[in-house]
């Protein structure tokens, strides 16, 4: 009660919340939640290998949300079954904010996947802060003879069933980004999923397999020392982080495009009044100069959202996805 009383003096909050329509002793609570978190470590569960899209960003975050709170902020990589396991992990946790999910689109694509997943993925998380929009590259060899998305959809009507690529796992973001090509195309390539990208960036190099779907921080690195050859970005325009590379759309596929996307989820109990507080948290980071640069450097773009507005994206996303899979259905297992 004595915290209650305590909250209730601060007028201007209560003011602010009064303006949602939420009951005085209820807006007290809500208050008084987040005063108090967080209280102990915070882990952040990546479903993807060191190196991914989505550990580069929680490591961003880590340092800063420790330094801003106090409390130490680890970096769990958890990846396995393209997401799923770290999904299970977190809709799981105590809903209090101390356990959270940094992931990419990818996990809308498994949605649409696997309709049997351990957790509801719209219902069984609380969407806290889009993170950041970042291009995939099609990457291959440099000795390979696929230079353009061009010479890849030729080579594949010609040889149907045959060309391999690597993605990072099923169901995730650089998994849907190639099927699209296919589905958009009209060819049919052979998927060899892996943990994240750096495994798919080694494999593409010693020539294992012939081609690969992968996100800009494991990739432009390789790209830009020689080792790779990037055939084309998947965004609308250019990726200012490696302009020499063409988009889908001019490389050989008009109107193909695909933007993936980052985000921060917790478990869907997590009180309303930690999600804001975390997804405030989250936009100020993204504001911070250095952390700004960082994100610029490997092709991204940050983009911090309301939860309303990641809620939106991740039930609308599902959606296509099961569009572009159900087309495939038969040649993704």
């Amino acid at each position: 009660m004595h915290h209650v009383l305590r909250v209730l003096a601060s007028g201007s909050a209560v003011v602010v919340l009064a303006a949602f329509g939420v009951p005085d002793i209820a807006r007290a609570q809500m208050l008084d939640a987040a005063s108090g978190y967080p209280n102990r470590p915070i882990r952040i569960v990546v479903p993807f290998s060191a190196g991914s899209g989505s550990d580069f960003l929680a490591r961003q975050l880590a340092p800063k949300l420790t330094e801003r709170w106090g409390q130490q902020v680890v970096v769990d990589n958890r990846p396995s079954a393209a997401g799923t396991v770290a999904g299970e992990i977190v809709t799981r946790a105590t809903p209090d904010g101390h356990t959270l999910m940094i992931t990419s689109s990818g996990i809308a694509a498994s949605a649409a996947l696997y309709p049997k997943l351990p957790y509801d993925t719209v219902k069984d998380f609380a969407s806290v802060s889009k993170l950041a929009v970042t291009a995939t590259m099609f990457v291959t060899s440099p000795g390979s003879g696929l230079r353009t998305i061009k010479d890849l959809i030729e080579h594949a009507k010609k040889r149907p069933s045959q060309l391999t690529y690597g993605h990072s796992g099923i169901g995730s973001g650089t998994h849907f980004a190639s099927e699209l090509l296919n589905v958009m195309a009209g060819i049919t390539t052979v998927h060899v999923p892996y943990k994240g990208g750096a495994e798919v960036m080694t494999d593409v190099i010693s020539g294992r397999i012939d081609y690969g779907v992968v996100p800009m921080p494991p990739s432009v690195p390789l790209v830009k020392a020689g080792r790779a050859h990037g055939i084309a970005v998947t965004t609308a325009t250019r990726s200012s982080s490696i302009m020499e590379v063409p988009t889908v759309a001019e490389s050989g596929l008009p109107g193909y495009v695909y933007d993936g996307w980052f985000g921060v989820f917790a478990p869907s109990k997590v009180p309303t009044a930690i999600v804001r507080k975390l997804s405030e948290e989250v936009a100020r980071i993204l504001a911070l100069p250095d952390v700004r640069d960082r994100i610029h450097s490997i092709g991204m773009e940050p983009t911090p959202s309301s939860p309303q507005e990641l809620h939106k994206l991740l039930a609308t996303e599902i959606e296509t996805r099961k569009k572009i899979f159900g087309a495939q259905t038969g040649k993704l297992q």
